[in-house]
């Protein structure tokens, strides 16, 4: 991306996130895998956000291509899936622009992504480290209080949830969630057959993301 074009991408970010101030896209991504799984998480966690915390998100999320200047319209970014993540270098450039000019985007691993967004996030950014976040961190009573940090949705490899971030100038521009798999407990009920308590534990930390990215 020449550096005109980076001016114009930050340029739309500022207007159109003024305009867009509450807003979710679900991220597509290239390498073959899942970016569409949980059809039903998002929209669920939206309906849930506008219910109880006073947003006004569109109900149907919007999907934007990593590499795309349209990324530059939502304030935020949902990314999940289970196999293969590719970055090409302006897919890279394109959301570091986007991350550092203002957007976040939220990682949930929906079992097996670790180690492809891992990797490709170093294109990203290459000096930056997923840092896992302290229990303490706002996030985790940005609304619903979580004293012990991410909640644990669905088990895999009984291995406890965490929460990890990238930071940029002491903010939080990537949000990835580890083990927990929040998008499978804000799926329609009937998918996962999750009592309506792990549902709610998942919409509710899903609420705290929502607002913590759109109060910061």
């Amino acid at each position: 991306m020449n550096k005109m074009r980076i001016v114009i991408a930050i340029a739309f970010l500022i207007v159109s996130m003024n305009l867009s101030a509450q807003q979710i896209a679900v991220l597509k991504y290239k390498g073959g895998g899942d970016w569409y799984s949980n059809p039903t998480s998002l929209p669920n966690l939206i309906t849930y956000c506008n219910a109880n915390i006073n947003t006004k998100i569109n109900s149907k999320p919007e999907v934007v291509e990593a590499g795309s200047i349209d990324i530059f319209q939502y304030p935020m970014l949902h990314m999940t899936g289970h196999g293969n993540v590719f970055f090409s270098d302006e897919d890279a450039e394109n959301l570091r622009n986007y991350l550092i000019s203002g957007g976040f985007l939220h990682i949930d691993d929906n079992y097996g992504l670790q180690p492809y967004i891992t990797k490709e996030l170093k294109k990203v950014f290459p000096d930056k480290e997923l840092i896992e976040l302290p229990k303490t961190h706002e996030i985790f009573s940005a609304v619903y209080k979580f004293p012990e940090g991410l909640p644990k949705i669905h088990e895999h490899d009984n291995k406890r949830p965490q929460a990890f971030g990238l930071f940029h100038e002491g903010r939080l521009l990537v949000l990835f969630t580890y083990e927990s798999d929040l998008g499978n407990g804000w799926e329609d009920a009937e998918v996962h057959n999750d009592p309506i308590e792990l549902r709610e534990k998942a919409l509710k930390m899903g609420a705290n993301i929502v607002k913590y990215v759109f109060e910061h």
